[in-house]
């Protein structure tokens, strides 16, 4: 069972998202910086994801897309800021649909006995920023597509 938490106080710009998979912190890190597996995980279910390929290096952009099945496409963009491998990635977040609505995610990898703590902070612009994207579905998103992240650490063992 999943311990996906998304923490959104009121009145604040930031959004808290933690999970716990059941591998080890090297494997979380390889499956969240490869292209080809990233594309296996990241979003919807009932997308198909493309991701752009690139290193993940401070510096490097980064861009992946979602097609739905009605042919809509929707693509999100940003730039890794800061990459400590593999504990640490720090990266900007914007959905090309509305650009400008630019976050920055910090996210953390902690390893406790074979196990990998996934903790993200997103910090948007805005209160009202951060309550659109929560608006948008972003929980059910993220769940979506962290519980296909450890079907893809699974099948990595």
């Amino acid at each position: 069972m999943s311990d996906l938490k998304v923490v959104a106080e009121p009145g604040r710009q930031d959004v808290l998202i933690t999970r716990t998979f059941d591998a080890p912190r090297e494997r979380v890190w390889r499956a969240i910086t490869d292209p080809e597996l990233v594309g296996r995980w990241f979003g919807l279910d009932a997308t198909t994801t493309e991701v752009d390929p690139t290193e993940v290096r401070t510096g490097t952009p980064w861009r992946i897309s979602e097609k739905a099945p009605d042919g809509a496409v929707y693509a999100f963009r940003g730039v890794h800021h800061d990459v400590r491998e593999p504990e640490r990635l720090v990266r900007t977040f914007e959905f090309e649909g509305m650009p400008g609505h630019v976050s920055l995610e910090t996210l953390t990898l902690t390893e406790v006995d074979g196990r990998t703590r996934y903790e993200a902070v997103a910090l948007y612009q805005s209160v009202e920023d951060r309550d659109g994207m929560l608006a948008s579905g972003m929980e059910s998103g993220m769940e979506q597509s962290m519980d296909k992240l450890e079907e893809v650490l699974r099948s990595l063992r």
